[in-house]
């Protein structure tokens, strides 16, 4: 029986597993942590979104450079795949307003469970505390609590994950064995630096809803969270491309009014009415705005109008690298072949966020790992049975 070798216990080595178990091959899942998949229960601790019910035009269009290398694979598992691999598994799901799709459950820890006992039952065995350090030859070479080990497979799937999240896992120390074959990680999906004043204390854990934020060539209408550290949220994570370069950020505070009417609404100020009761008034400006229109906006201009369209908010940057939900960066697409097989190694695979994509949140990171995964998966089997093929006619 031909063998596979799967280096990284996330959705996408699991997915890859999972392919290859089913096309015969004895596989074993090789995680540097105690316990598998920790970031993807992570994730699904305040809900996991599993992908978003969207057409795949504009779903490729969230994965932007990356989205012709990515097509294939979302072709073949794309959000409809994803339900339907879900729901197999026993989770029954739902779709929220905005398109993203969760489990009932919300949580990432039952679908988990039924998979895990799915790979089981498939012969798939898993070793845990085996942390990946470079090949022999044709071997891989481990660290483990045993002390070294090395397994020779016919056909290995890397999925190491970026390098976000080190404590759970993915640290990116593997690119070190890769040169110049990686792209360099950056941070994405990741949240804002602000030194806020003294005065924004209250503020801090305060949502802010019914904005528009601006960075660069990019805009956004998701929301945001005001912290001790900065903002956070999908609303901020959507310009991460932007703001990790330097761009500076701007927040409509009342996106649905026209700066017309906005200017006709303040213009009916009671009199000895304070500025705050004007705004909440007449605009219904919350606290959370309010503050920041006086954290970033003073001295106030006469005509508050398009400062309240346009307001600057003054940033240092974003977050570090290992706050950041995911990474750009990553074994560039040129070093692998389509099938994601290593141009320079034959019989070793990359997938997920190993490879050099990034997108939002909002259910396309993880349908693109699982699409990698299964896609990476099966091309290992094809390759390891043209090799015994080759090898028996031999």
């Amino acid at each position: 029986m031909a063998t596979g070798l799967v280096i990284g216990g996330g959705p996408a080595g699991l997915m890859a597993a999972e392919a290859m178990a089913r096309a015969g091959l004895s596989v074993t899942v090789a995680e540097a942590r105690p316990s598998l998949a920790r970031k993807f229960l992570m994730a699904g601790k305040s809900g996991l979104n599993l992908t978003k019910d969207e057409e795949l035009q504009p779903f490729l269009a969230a994965y932007e450079d990356a989205a012709l290398a990515l097509r294939p694979m979302l072709e073949a598992f794309g959000p409809a795949q994803v339900r339907a691999w879900a729901e197999e598994l026993g989770q029954p799901l739902f779709t929220g307003t905005t398109g993203r799709v969760f489990p009932q459950a919300m949580k990432a820890s039952p679908l988990l469970r039924a998979w895990l006992r799915r790979l089981g039952d498939m012969g798939v065995e898993t070793r845990t505390r085996w942390r990946w350090t470079g090949w022999d030859g044709a071997d891989a070479m481990f660290d483990t609590a045993d002390g070294p080990q090395r397994v020779a497979a016919d056909v290995t799937v890397m999925a190491m994950g970026g390098a976000s999240w080190a404590r759970l896992g993915s640290d990116g120390v593997w690119a070190r064995q890769f040169g110049d074959r990686v792209a360099p990680f950056r941070p994405a999906n990741v949240g804002l630096s602000v030194h806020w004043s003294e005065k924004m204390e209250p503020q801090f854990g305060a949502p802010l809803k019914a904005i528009a934020l601006t960075a660069g060539d990019l805009q956004s209408r998701g929301e945001c969270v005001i912290t001790g550290k900065g903002l956070e949220g999908a609303g901020i994570y959507a310009l991460s491309r932007a703001l990790r370069d330097g761009a500076p950020l701007v927040m409509d505070l009342a996106p649905d009014i026209p700066l017309d009417r906005l200017r006709a609404k303040l213009s009916r100020r009671r009199r000895g009415d304070s500025l705050a009761s004007h705004l909440r008034r007449n605009l219904r400006l919350d606290p959370a705005k309010r503050s920041l229109l006086m954290e970033f906006g003073r001295p106030l201009p006469d005509d508050l109008a398009p400062l309240l369209k346009a307001l600057p908010i003054r940033h240092q940057g974003v977050l570090p690298m290992d706050q950041a939900i995911s990474t750009a960066g990553g074994l560039r697409f040129d070093a692998v072949e389509p099938s994601l097989m290593l141009r320079d190694r034959p019989g070793t695979f990359a997938v997920g966020e190993m490879l050099d994509w990034e997108a939002p949140t909002g259910g396309y990171l993880l349908t693109a790992c699982l699409a990698t995964g299964l896609w990476a998966g099966r091309a290992a089997a094809d390759y390891a049975a043209s090799f015994s093929d080759a090898t028996a006619r031999e």
